[in-house]
C-alpha cells in the first residue's frame, strides 16, 4: 500500500509540475527543439529544476541499503553506449520532435481532450507492444 501511495504522490507531483511549467503545451516543447528558429529556452529551466532534486535523491541513496518502500535499489546500469540506447534515443527524439510530446505530457494532455493526444497515446502503446520483438531482432543482427 505504501508503494501505491508514494507512486500516486510522485505521479501527482510530476503531473502538477508539467502543468505549471507549461510542458504539456506542444508548442512550448517544439519551441525548445526549434534551435534555428523561434527557440524557446524555458524547457532548460524545467530540466535544470529536475537536476537538483535528483542529485539529492542520488546522494541519499548512497547512504541507504533499501528504498523507502523496503526494496533494494536496482543495480547501476552499464555506462557504455550500446546500439539499443542509440536506436531508442533516436526513435524517442524523433517522436518527441515531430509531435512535441513525450509520454508524461502526452498522458497529462488527455485531460483537456482532443484526438491528437489520444492518437499519440495509442501509437505509443503500439510502439511499446512491438518494442520487445524489434529489440530481439536488433540484438540478433548485432551479434552477427
Amino acid at each position: 500500500m505504501q508503494r501505491i501511495v508514494l507512486a500516486a504522490l510522485s505521479g501527482g507531483l510530476f503531473g502538477a509540475g508539467l502543468l505549471v511549467s507549461g510542458m504539456t503545451d506542444t508548442t512550448k516543447v517544439q519551441g525548445w527543439l526549434d534551435i534555428f528558429g523561434a527557440w524557446d529556452p524555458t524547457l532548460a529551466f524545467v530540466l535544470g529544476g529536475a537536476i537538483l532534486p535528483m542529485l539529492l535523491a542520488w546522494h541519499m541513496t548512497t547512504k541507504r541499503a533499501m528504498s523507502l518502500v523496503g526494496e533494494p535499489f536496482p543495480a547501476k546500469p552499464d555506462p557504455r553506449l550500446g546500439h539499443n540506447l542509440v536506436i531508442g534515443s533516436v526513435l524517442f527524439g524523433a517522436g518527441w520532435g515531430l509531435v512535441g510530446l513525450c509520454p508524461g505530457p502526452a498522458i497529462a494532455s488527455l485531460s483537456w481532450g482532443g484526438t491528437g493526444g489520444i492518437a499519440f497515446i495509442l501509437a505509443m502503446i503500439g510502439g511499446m507492444l512491438i518494442a520487445r520483438p524489434i529489440r530481439l531482432q536488433i540484438d540478433r543482427l548485432a551479434a552477427i
